[in-house]
């Protein structure tokens, strides 16, 4: 895994969709399992979101709380 993908995903704000402003590591699990069920979108977005997906589901938040600001 890069680990620059860990620094975006605390820097990085959802650009779009309900939760538009929040910073992907803060999206709530229900909204990431959506996102697994019916597809992530193309692109960076859908990387960093499935990326979250994994983490979240794997319990792995704590690796982000030292990146945090």
């Amino acid at each position: 895994m890069n680990p620059e993908i860990l620094l975006e995903l605390v820097n990085m704000r959802m650009p779009f969709g309900k939760y538009k402003g929040r910073f992907i590591c803060d999206l709530p699990e229900f909204y990431l399992v959506w996102y697994h069920s019916n597809g992530f979108p193309a692109g960076k977005i859908g990387v960093l979101l499935a990326t979250m997906y994994e983490i979240k589901l794997n319990g792995l938040e704590y690796l982000l709380k030292p990146l945090k600001k």
